[in-house]
């Protein structure tokens, strides 16, 4: 055995020394048990209470709406601040009832609200036009030059690849 796989031995066992060392320093039980673990049991939703706890959130966001003038309920920066409590009461109610959120109960109240406060907002269908003649002769000539671009720099490069070497 040379030298050098001597050294290279040495550094081996000192290297696996060190890592048993550093290894009995923290202990296995500190984050590992072995015990065995279950699932937290988790009880049944009950829906007629969630209905009920609903109906709760939406007479505070009705209450709250009514404040707010009538035209204003399509801007969303003038009632975020009443949404956002809704939102919070019904992700908080769910969960106080054990169900978990959104679920079909609470997105068909959602759905609900939306309909009574805010089915005028939408807007009228939106008609999709072309471009003008100029702007899209321009989006297809773009790319196409660029494309030819490219090519001919590829085969002007491989043909000179005797001198770029």
């Amino acid at each position: 055995m040379d030298a050098q796989e001597f050294i290279m031995l040495r550094l081996f066992i000192v290297g696996v020394l060190v890592n048993a060392w550093m290894m009995s320093k923290s202990s296995a039980t500190d984050s590992f048990s072995l015990e065995p673990t279950f699932p937290s049991q988790r009880r049944n939703c009950n829906e007629s209470r969630l209905q009920w706890e609903m109906e709760v959130c939406g007479e505070d966001f009705k209450r709250d709406m009514a404040l707010i003038d009538s035209q204003y309920w399509c801007n969303l920066t003038h009632f975020i601040r009443e949404y956002h409590l809704f939102t919070h009461c019904t992700e908080t109610k769910s969960q106080n009832v054990d169900c978990y959120w959104p679920n079909p109960l609470v997105e068909s109240f959602i759905i609900r609200i939306h309909k009574h406060f805010f089915s005028n907002c939408t807007l009228e269908q939106v008609v999709w036009l072309d471009p003008p003649d100029n702007t899209l002769t321009a989006l297809i000539l773009i790319p196409v030059s660029l494309t030819l671009a490219m090519i001919a720099l590829v085969v002007w490069c491989s043909k000179r690849s005797d001198l770029l070497a």
